[in-house]
């Protein structure tokens, strides 16, 4: 009997032994993921490419992600060489910032059917089967104009940034504050310049405006803001509210500059960061409601006001040190981090 009895014990033991090994969790699959980038020429695309490099050293993607990176030159036919070459390489997903909203569509949908999950992102294409990861830009001017018209109280002259001639987005984010303003006919529009989504053209733009016109009462830009704010000071011109975008430039002017009104509109350069979670989720066999994802990355204003148009929005007030930065590049686009994650502003400036 006894004998007996530790012959079952043994089976006992091995019954367990060989249900621990069954339940055993098993070491989360490393995914090998190419972003194609074609376009390192200004400040944005620099941190937003630091940023994928950075957040794929920290959880949740630590150990998750074997990354591999290419900026090519900034034709579509060099982007779809290099795409070919990425997926006969068979990664796991693309990710893509692309140079055509249309004409990479074809080499998009070979990756696809290559079973190779396609996330375009920032810029993004019309390709059906793939993912596609953008700021709102329909919401970002509506709220701006909406904050503006607000603090006129419904009533004044404005001059309005057209952007970059020709530019698709230049054209949309013009309509979007138009839009707006139309439900305010006492403001009236007595000014456009091409801001070129540069500092020199804003600020050249607005003092020639400012030549021409004794009155103005906000300036909606589609760039920096803190190009109108420094070329109301130098004509001694009392400044006014003004729209621009999230960049430690205009910031830290809004922060410092008494008298100072701004609303900032942000296109965060951790929609890379954005883009790798969403492929290793997708790998993982998550589900995700919608292929074409709008990320609401928060306003930065001096005075933020709640937003009846999107009563959803976040406006986070400016201030210095928590989204301002006087030690760091005046192009740092702002807001630094997703919330799944923590990036320091010295690592997205890649000053650490």
């Amino acid at each position: 009997m006894k004998f007996a009895s530790h012959l079952l014990g043994l089976a006992a033991l091995a019954a367990m032994t060989i249900s621990a090994t069954a339940v055993a969790p098993q070491a989360a699959e490393k995914y090998k993921i190419y972003l194609s980038n074609n376009f390192v020429g200004n400040d944005w695309r620099q941190q937003m490419l630091r940023i994928a490099e950075v957040v794929v050293s920290k959880p949740p993607l630590l150990g998750r992600v074997d990354l591999k990176i290419e900026n090519v030159e900034t034709t579509t036919q060099a982007q779809i060489n290099s795409l070919n070459n990425m997926i006969r390489s068979k990664p796991h997903a693309l990710l893509i910032d692309v140079g055509s909203p249309t004409a990479l569509n074809p080499t998009i949908e070979k990756a696809c059917k290559a079973g190779i999950i396609v996330i375009t992102f920032d810029q993004v294409a019309t390709a059906p089967c793939a993912y596609k990861l953008e700021s709102d830009w329909d919401m970002q001017p509506a709220v701006q104009a909406e904050w503006i018209a607000e603090k006129l109280k419904g009533k004044g002259k404005v001059f309005m940034d057209r952007g970059l001639a020709g530019a698709p987005i230049s054209a949309q984010l013009e309509n979007g504050f138009k839009n707006v303003l139309k439900k305010y006919p006492d403001i009236e529009i007595i000014g456009y310049f091409n801001g070129n989504y540069a500092l020199g053209p804003e600020q050249e733009g607005v003092a020639s405006l400012l030549a021409a016109h004794p009155q103005v009462d906000a300036i909606l830009t589609q760039g920096y803001g803190s190009g109108a704010l420094k070329a109301l000071q130098d004509a001694g011109r009392p400044l006014v509210p003004v729209a621009g975008g999230a960049y430690n430039v205009a910031s830290l002017f809004c922060a410092n500059t008494k008298g100072a009104e701004c609303i900032l509109e942000s296109n965060p350069a951790y929609l890379s960061a954005e883009a790798l979670k969403l492929a290793v989720d997708l790998l993982d066999g998550k589900k995700v409601k919608e292929k074409h994802i709008y990320l609401h990355g928060p306003f930065l204003s001096t005075d933020p006001q709640p937003s009846k148009l999107y009563p959803d929005v976040t406006m986070e007030k400016i201030e210095i040190g928590k989204n301002a930065f006087p030690d760091l590049a005046p192009g740092l686009a702002l807001p630094i981090t997703p919330d799944w994650v923590s990036i320091s502003a010295e690592e997205a400036a890649g000053s650490k």
